[in-house]
């Protein structure tokens, strides 16, 4: 029994070493490629281009580790045709990590700080990915002046995020979880390229993304999984659903509902949700992408441009 203790002790100890290597190399190998700014006294990242007199501000979904990477297949196509910028929240891609609480205001205005002192100039379409349809729907209801119409990419509705749990939270924050990060053990499994194609399969494997973005997203991965930000975020869900729908009004401006058809296994759920969406703009939309999964960017971003630049031209 003390030899297997000891054993076991010096692989634990082996992992740590391992993870804890490995988290210094991560953070050389993620250079930002965009600019850092100071929001709240820390960095934040956005990465912009294009030109145009509009600005497309792309906000991604919970869990999307590195933005940069994951809209590349959009903003390829919407550079050509206005200006874009994609920015990182606090734990995500090459941003900082803080200490503020991940309420829904508190994310409004770090994102309007941030395309303040970035120079970034409205009127702004605002496209939200998943849970990213929070914040961008509370900037817009705080800033109504600043924005132009938004898009939803498969972006869940206030009313549908009310009542959310936060299980999630619980499971990704719990002690197993925090165990196989800090031993090593999740770094040493994402080392499979099955298990990364696996991690990466409602993102159509990343198929449209090149090979040298795909390895900076698996470091930021490695970088960001689990973090006290994102875990905050998740346990936020329901309390910042309801800031949003305390304060619901509709929309003056365009509202845009693409919604991924989850490769025809979809659940009525959340198509009921998606339908009822659209109550919350006077000038509002919802279309049903076919053939793709939750990340409808990374199977049809010519589609997704499409709309898009409808809004930015209108």
């Amino acid at each position: 029994m003390i030899f297997d203790l000891a054993v076991i002790l010096l692989l634990l100890s082996t992992g740590v070493i391992y993870q804890q290597v490995g988290a210094r190399q991560d953070a050389k190998i993620l250079v930002p490629p965009g600019e850092l700014y100071q929001v709240h006294g820390e960095n934040m990242h956005l990465y912009t281009g294009g030109e145009g007199d509009v600005t497309v501000v792309l906000a991604s979904g919970w869990g999307t580790a590195n933005p940069y990477v994951d809209y590349y297949p959009l903003y390829e196509k919407l550079a050509p045709n206005t200006k874009f910028a994609v920015y990182d929240r606090f734990g995500y891609g090459y941003s900082d990590q803080t200490d503020q609480k991940r309420d829904v205001d508190t994310l409004a205005e770090e994102l309007h700080e941030l395309l303040q002192v970035s120079g970034q100039k409205p009127p702004y379409v605002l496209v939200g990915h998943s849970l990213g349809s929070l914040e961008t729907i509370r900037f817009a209801q705080k800033y109504p002046e600043l924005v132009k119409g938004i898009v939803m990419i498969d972006g869940g509705s206030p009313e549908y995020y009310a009542k959310d749990d936060d299980s999630l939270a619980d499971t990704i924050g719990g002690f197993a979880n925090k165990f196989r990060i800090q031993t090593g053990l999740f770094r040493l499994s994402m080392q499979s390229d099955l298990v990364v194609e696996t991690s990466n399969a409602n993102r159509n494997k990343l198929k449209l993304v090149p090979d040298e973005l795909k390895k900076i997203d698996t470091t930021a991965l490695l970088h960001n999984y689990g973090n006290a930000n994102t875990l905050d975020e998740l346990r936020e869900i329901a309390e910042n659903a309801k800031v949003v729908v305390d304060h619901k009004q509709p929309f003056p401006f365009p509202l845009t509902i693409l919604t991924a058809d989850y490769l025809g296994a979809s659940e009525p759920d959340w198509d009921k949700s998606q339908a009822e969406f659209i109550s919350w703009s006077d000038d509002s939309k919802q279309i049903t992408i076919k053939d793709t999964d939750h990340y409808i960017h990374q199977y049809h971003p010519d589609l997704v441009a499409d709309e898009i630049l409808a809004l930015v031209k209108k």
